[in-house]
């Protein structure tokens, strides 16, 4: 968004897309597709890589095998533990791809938006984590035992388990899948406010700033860096797959840890 005669003003306004088309009423946006687009990719990723496997790996088979085992293997076995953790290697594998493709739309030529910038995404994938875990730990520990599980802190005794208890529960059971949620959706929608910010005000200084020769350099200087603001948010987009899964695997080894 931009004010009249004055530089553009990116915010919250600019992740508001309009529909792209409508079904029976529903409003059809950009990021619902870039999403049911992801989906695809993540499956057509790991059909290539898998349904030809050779004992001596091709390049796809290679890259396939590389990912899988650094989920399996870095992620699962490392915070689940080597007796349960094959199990959920196939979600923590295909969440790790499907938020690092999301994340990537951002910096993708025309398609250029990060899916999990939408805060109602990441909230959907944190709420099927938090499902898995509970449900895991309920499984091996029965109902009232995960529920001691998880709120009666190890060697507490007496009256202090009056403040333990609520906020353990809290902190544990309820506020996880939204903190979950929260750290996915602001570094995405940071970092392409941020990459918007340095864009239109690269093209605003060269083309609409009055005096040419300070709008000029200056546009130029933001042009490049918006560019090194796209590089570190790259990193940022992989690192914010890798903790998503991460803490999905750290959440389901404690839920189904056994008591200490």
């Amino acid at each position: 968004m931009a004010a009249a005669d004055g530089p553009p003003q990116p915010g919250p306004g600019s992740f508001l897309l309009p529909p792209t088309f409508t079904i029976g009423g529903w409003e059809v946006n950009k990021p619902e597709l870039f999403l049911v687009l992801s989906l695809v990719i993540v499956f057509a990723f790991a059909y290539a890589t898998s349904r030809k496997a050779q004992v001596v790996p091709g390049r796809l088979q290679f890259a396939g095998e590389l990912v899988y085992g650094f989920i399996r293997n870095s992620i699962a076995r490392d915070n689940i533990g080597s007796a349960d953790y094959m199990k959920y290697v196939p979600y923590l594998f295909t969440v790790f791809l499907f938020v690092l493709v999301n994340n990537f739309y951002g910096v993708i030529p025309v398609i250029q938006f990060p899916s999990m910038s939408k805060f109602g995404f990441p909230v959907a994938l944190a709420l099927v984590t938090w499902l898995i875990y509970n449900v895991a730990g309920i499984g091996r520990h029965g109902f009232f035992g995960y529920l001691k599980h998880q709120t009666v802190p190890a060697g507490a005794k007496g009256p202090i388990l009056i403040a333990l208890v609520p906020l353990e529960f809290l902190s544990n059971i309820i506020v996880r899948p939204f903190t979950l949620a929260l750290r996915l959706f602001a570094t995405m929608f940071a970092g392409h406010l941020l990459i918007l910010l340095f864009s239109l005000g690269a093209a605003y200084l060269v083309t609409g700033y009055a005096n040419a020769a300070i709008g000029i350099p200056a546009g130029v200087l933001s042009f490049v860096l918006g560019i090194g603001v796209s590089f570190l948010d790259m990193l940022i987009m992989f690192l914010q797959a890798y903790v998503f899964t991460l803490l999905t695997a750290m959440y389901i080894g404690s839920a189904i840890a056994d008591e200490h």
